[in-house]
């Protein structure tokens, strides 16, 4: 449940208009080396023209969208993607006035990749907006978007020293089932939440 210091979150697709907010956050979390638009499937960053010189065009935000439109077909997939959706995590404050906040990446299937490190949802919220509930509701849509597709169990994985991440996955019900260590050596903790056969109001 959304805690009541936090404004309405809801999530959706991203579109045309995003395109500076997205890479407003895509730059943030470089800081902290996390891809925030890597779940779009879009391989590069979508600020870099295809002469490297990183003044970046219209088109290549195009590209991402197609690329999400693609993952949410599950059409022209590589062999190493499943059919996913990235959606974009808005608040919308008293006024009125929406604020790009975050996003999840929810995949509906596992390669062996996803079932040993990466689970079936990937979710990110930026850092001014942390401790407010927002990453616990996120991952409880997703969840939720999960479940309307028939999946019961939900794998979802985190660094063993993220604290915030362990926190917001056991507030969701997560179990924790092991540990593993993927290729860098980062370890990881694997969760399995139970879905409900129910859709949840979002």
């Amino acid at each position: 449940m959304t805690s009541p210091s936090t404004s309405p979150l809801s999530l959706r697709f991203p579109v045309t208009g995003d395109e500076t907010r997205a890479r407003e956050l895509n730059a943030a979390f470089s800081a902290d080396g996390f891809d925030f638009l890597a779940g779009g499937g879009y391989l590069g960053d979508p600020g870099t023209d295809d002469d490297g010189t990183g003044s970046g065009t219209n088109a290549d935000w195009m590209d991402f969208l197609d690329s999400v439109r693609r993952q949410h077909e599950g059409t022209d997939l590589p062999p190493d993607r499943v059919p996913a959706d990235f959606l974009l995590a808005e608040i919308t404050a008293d006024d009125g006035t929406r604020t790009l906040i975050g996003r999840t990446s929810i995949r509906y299937g596992l390669t062996d990749h996803l079932l040993n490190f990466g689970g079936h949802i990937g979710y990110a919220v930026a850092p001014e907006f942390r401790r407010r509930g927002y990453a616990t509701e996120i991952l409880r849509q997703s969840l939720a978007l999960l479940a309307e597709r028939g999946i019961g169990k939900a794998l979802i994985t985190c660094d063993e020293d993220n604290a915030g991440s362990i926190g917001v996955i056991e507030a969701n019900g997560g179990v924790l089932d092991d540990r593993r260590t993927n290729p860098d050596g980062t370890l990881i903790r694997r969760y399995w939440i139970e879905l409900s056969p129910e859709p949840v109001t979002c």
